[in-house]
């Protein structure tokens, strides 16, 4: 059986807790989820029965695998290994590198033109959603256990095929005198000081997050999207991507690099560090980026 975890669309979801999101607490939730910050009955109600999203496209292909029936995952076949050179050749030839590893990792150094889905949030349901059942990535991990793990989350939603993982990680690849990449960041005061003339902010979170506040002059454009579009953006100038925490702002940002955009950096502790810092907020309706 393969189930359509879309981390709770239009319900509260589960937030991130390491080392990998498998439980979670009602204090947890009730300090970090924004539809637990909702005050009254009657917009909760609203906030969570409106802007429901569709279906991403691997519910329906989820569907019919369980129909056709799903093979067990049960002791599945060692997964074949990938050295930096080949995995050069392959993320050239247009095919995906998939790295699980935390987003700090991720932004200190990755093979560029990597995917990150850290194995620390909503891994299976953001890697079904944005890169589909038939992605057949291969793995970019820390460890031998961590390999697993994502490789067994995978095949939960339906992405069963994994072409390989890379032996030895980024360090391989570095040894092997391949270049790495990096992850720019930026805090939120040194962000304020950049706004609004040196710097544009775009706004990955749902639409419900988005209207409960956000940073005045951003740009929205959910993470959802990502799989059918890119953002519009003004390409003469930095972009700041920012989500509630973190976690999908680094996603974002490394789908962002893959499409060929580089003067993008990432909002180290989202939007929550901007709320807990009590800068300014607006309301309302979204307009897409």
């Amino acid at each position: 059986m393969r189930f359509g975890l879309s981390g709770a669309r239009g319900r509260v979801a589960l937030r991130a807790q390491p080392p990998y999101q498998r439980v979670s607490t009602i204090g947890v939730e009730r300090r970090t989820n924004y539809a637990l910050q909702i005050k009254n009955r009657e917009e909760f109600v609203r906030q969570l029965s409106s802007n429901l999203l569709t279906h991403p496209e691997y519910f329906l292909q989820d569907a019919e695998i369980n129909r056709a029936g799903a093979a067990a995952l049960f002791d599945p076949p060692p997964l074949p290994v990938m050295a930096a050179a080949e995995l050069k050749t392959f993320l050239a030839d247009g095919a995906c590198a998939l790295d699980v590893r935390s987003n700090e990792q991720f932004a200190g150094a990755h093979v560029p033109g990597s995917v990150n889905i850290a194995l620390s949030g909503q891994f299976a349901s953001w890697a079904g959603t944005l890169l589909g059942v038939a992605a057949n990535p291969v793995l970019i991990a820390e460890s031998r256990s961590a390999l697993a793990e994502a490789r067994m989350r995978l095949a939960r939603v339906g992405l069963e095929k994994v072409s390989g993982y890379l032996e030895g990680g980024v360090d391989a690849w570095s040894k092997a005198g391949l270049k790495l990449a990096s992850l720019p960041q930026i805090g939120f005061e040194a962000l304020r000081e950049k706004l609004p003339n040196d710097m544009q902010v775009l706004d990955v979170r749902r639409e419900a997050e988005w209207e409960s506040g956000h940073i005045d002059g951003a740009s929205w454009f959910p993470l959802d999207n990502f799989k059918v579009a890119s953002p519009e953006l003004a390409p003469e100038m930095m972009v700041a991507v920012q989500c509630q925490g973190g976690y999908r702002s680094t996603i974002a940002r490394s789908l962002l690099r893959r499409s060929g955009f580089h003067k993008v950096v990432n909002v180290t502790g989202g939007f929550d560090a901007w709320q807990k810092a009590e800068l300014p907020i607006v309301r309302g309706k979204p307009v897409s980026a």
